[in-house]
C-alpha cells in the first residue's frame, strides 16, 4: 500500500470533497482521482460515492477508513524511529498552539532534558485546527492545545485549567477610554462569554489574535484587555498592571492532546511533564 494513496483518501474524507483533498495536498483534481481509483482497484471495491455535493464513504470506505488511518500513522512513526539519533531510545514530536509556547512548553523541554534524556523530541508551533489534524495523522504523536474538539481515535485529556481576567496598566486613577481596551482573541467561546458579558461594550478599535504582542501593546500605550492569569502574574506583582475589580473571569483550559493508539509509556512521561511544567508556569 502506497501512504500517499491513504494520505489523499484521509483528505478527502476530510474535505468531503475530491476538489478540497487536491488543494490541501497541492495536486490537481486528475491525480487524487487515478489515487483513489488505484485504492478501490486494490481493494476491488468503490470507496466513495461521488456526486455534485462532493464524495461519501461507501461502507467499504467506513471500513477501510480506520485502516487508513493506523498505516498513516504507523508510517509516521516509522520514520521518526529509523531517524534516531545516537543514544536515544525514541523521539517523541509534540505541537501546540503558539501562546502555548511560553513559559509553559519552555519549562516542558527542560523537564524531558532532565527527566528524559533518552527521548528525542522534536516540536512545532501551529494553528489549533492543523494540531489536531497532525495528531490524527500520526505527524504529532502529543499536541497541546485549548479547546480540544471531539475527533475520533482522539483522547484530549485536561491538562489545566486557567483563567482569563480583564486587567488594565497602572496608575489606576489614570482614565481610560472605551478605546483604550484591546480586543484579544481567545477563541469562539471566549468572544460569546466576552459579548453576553459586554453586550454594550464598542467594538474595539485594536483587535490582537496574540496575547503577549497585545501585552506588549498596552504597556506602551496604556489600556486594557483580557489575559491568562498565570502569564501575566509578574506584571501584577510588579505593579504594572492591575486586575480590574468587579470584573468577570473567564475559564481557559488547556487539553493535551494524542491518538487512541499512541505508545502508553511515552505518553506517561510526557504527560507527566507537561504537568510539572503546568505547575510552574500557570
Amino acid at each position: 500500500m502506497d501512504i500517499g494513496i491513504a494520505r489523499t483518501f484521509l483528505e478527502v474524507v476530510k474535505t468531503g470533497s475530491f476538489v478540497g483533498a487536491a488543494n490541501n495536498l497541492h495536486l490537481t483534481q486528475t491525480a487524487v482521482s487515478a489515487r483513489i481509483r488505484v485504492l478501490e482497484e486494490q481493494l476491488d471495491r468503490p470507496v466513495f460515492i461521488r456526486n455534485k455535493a462532493g464524495a461519501k464513504l461507501t461502507q467499504a470506505g467506513e471500513q477501510f477508513l480506520r485502516f487508513a488511518t493506523t498505516l498513516v500513522q504507523v508510517w509516521a512513526r516509522a520514520q521518526r524511529a529509523v531517524a534516531l539519533p545516537p543514544g536515544r531510545e525514541t523521539v517523541v514530536t509534540v505541537g501546540a498552539e503558539l501562546s502555548l509556547w511560553s513559559p509553559l512548553l519552555r519549562h516542558w523541554l527542560l523537564w524531558m532534558r532532565r527527566e528524559c534524556a533518552e527521548i528525542a523530541v522534536s516540536t512545532h508551533i501551529e494553528a489549533s485546527e492543523r494540531l489536531m489534524e497532525q495528531v490524527q495523522d500520526g505527524t504529532l504523536d502529543v499536541a497541546v492545545l485549548y479547546a480540544a474538539p471531539s475527533r475520533p481515535g482522539i483522547i484530549a485529556e485536561l491538562l489545566f485549567e486557567e483563567k482569563l481576567v480583564l486587567v488594565r496598566t497602572t496608575p489606576t486613577n489614570a482614565r481610560l477610554e472605551p478605546e483604550d481596551h484591546v480586543q484579544i482573541d481567545w477563541g469562539e467561546e471566549f468572544a460569546a462569554s466576552y459579548q453576553a458579558a459586554f453586550p454594550d461594550q464598542p467594538n474595539a478599535v485594536v483587535s490582537i489574535s496574540y496575547g503577549p504582542l497585545a501585552l506588549d501593546y498596552i504597556l506602551a500605550t496604556g489600556g486594557s484587555g483580557y489575559f491568562r492569569k498565570g502569564f501575566i502574574r509578574p506584571y501584577l506583582e510588579e505593579g504594572r498592571l492591575a486586575v480590574v475589580p468587579g470584573s468577570p473571569e473567564f475559564s481557559y483550559s488547556a487539553y493535551m492532546v494524542h491518538s487512541t493508539k499512541a505508545d502508553p509509556g511515552v505518553m506517561d512521561r510526557v504527560r507527566a511533564g507537561l504537568h510539572a511544567a503546568a505547575a510552574i508556569a500557570i
